[in-house]
């Protein structure tokens, strides 16, 4: 089993900037693909980053790019979400996931094992 705890959600006014982590213990973190999600009310869990086992792939949906960071401290199993310039659109639950089962379906949600319970951000215009 895995477990994950995501921390840093909050209120930000729109341009502002959150830090999210996820600290995950129980199985080996270091093997695992991490990525983040989001879901928006009346919406589906969308893809954000995803960051492979040594930090040297990354991934990043088209809308966050540029503004999105994900980072992993293997040593603290820990992974971050560093969110820059933020806008209302992104007001969501953003999840953390863990044990992506195949590398060809990274921004696909059904194919992460393990889930955190979420952290809310919500950004006001």
């Amino acid at each position: 089993q895995v477990q994950l705890v995501e921390s840093g959600g909050g209120l930000v006014q729109a341009g502002g900037s959150l830090s999210l982590s996820c600290a995950a213990s129980g199985r080996t973190f270091t093997g695992n693909f991490m990525a983040w999600f989001r879901q928006a009310p009346g919406k589906e869990r969308e893809f954000v980053a995803a960051i492979n086992s040594n930090g040297g792939r990354i991934y990043y949906a088209d809308s966050v790019k540029g503004r999105f960071t994900i980072s992993r401290d293997n040593a603290k199993t820990t992974v971050y979400l560093q969110i820059n310039s933020l806008k209302p659109d992104d007001t969501a639950v953003y999840y953390c996931a863990s044990e992506l089962s195949t590398i060809s379906r990274v921004p696909d949600a059904n194919y992460y094992r393990y889930w955190g319970q979420g952290t809310q951000v919500t950004v006001s215009s």
